[in-house]
């Protein structure tokens, strides 16, 4: 075998050896209350799955006019009655919220072809967005459908939340728990060794909710109920938990 091909075969032999090595927990020595003592440390995960109950919502309106002021004139309109439907809906006025405001000139493309290939402004855009928190889950289609029905034509950015997640995430860690002492005891047998007393325990990981970034302009819009699907989101918690261990 050539002396290249025998080499690069010892690389990959001594990554994989490697690779195995970060794949087993940990076997070390610490210094606990001034001795040194032998510990085991592995990583728990607990999770467990949740059906959301609020929402957060990204609406607004998208206007255009031939000068700024008519623009921003139609725009201020749309938006408030984008509002009012919203109120009319059951959000309270602390759940809505403006998140965004532009104003930008459109442009006629340039002709190549022409004397003048400069752009030249032929209009403005005005957007307003407001972020909405929707406590209530079943009343999600009817409050999509009531913003699209005062004149709403830009929402996106839905993401399904769990209001008392931490609270949730107490399953997740005693789960978690769980399985690193399963672990712990697993290797410890294996070893030959005993398990005497938790040395530290460290978490780490978290909720993480499940947006829905899929914006879209709605014009013209069916007014009928808008169906939701909210599915579940998953809590998930991890704990590195390392042992004193005897032989």
């Amino acid at each position: 075998m050539h002396l290249s091909v025998i080499f690069r075969a010892g690389l990959v032999a001594a990554a994989l050896a490697s690779a195995a090595l970060y794949a087993l927990p940990a076997r070390a020595d610490a210094r606990v209350d001034g001795g040194t003592v032998n510990t085991l440390s592995v990583t728990g995960t607990g999770e467990i799955a949740v059906a959301p109950d609020m929402a957060t919502i990204r609406t607004g309106v998208e206007s255009e006019a031939g000068t700024a002021r008519e623009a921003l004139d139609a725009n201020n309109m749309a938006i408030a009655a984008v509002i009012a439907a919203l109120k009319d809906a059951g959000i309270e006025a602390r759940d809505i919220q403006t998140s965004g405001f532009n104003v930008q000139p459109r442009y006629q493309r340039a002709d190549r072809n022409s004397d003048q290939p400069e752009r030249k402004i032929i209009g403005y855009t005005v957007n307003n967005t407001v972020m909405v928190a929707v406590r209530d889950l079943d009343t999600l289609g009817g409050v999509l459908d009531a913003v699209v029905g005062a004149g709403g034509n830009r929402i996106g950015g839905i993401a399904f939340l769990v209001s008392d997640a931490d609270k949730r995430l107490d399953e997740a860690r005693t789960l978690a728990i769980k399985d690193a002492t399963r672990k712990a005891r697993l290797y410890a047998e294996a070893a030959g060794v005993a398990l005497d007393g938790i040395v530290s325990i460290s978490e780490g990981g978290g909720f993480q909710p499940f947006p829905r970034q899929e914006a879209m302009m709605m014009r013209d819009a069916a007014a009928s109920a808008v169906p939701i699907e909210t599915g579940e989101q998953t809590l998930s918690v991890s704990v590195a938990v390392t042992w004193k261990i005897e032989n």
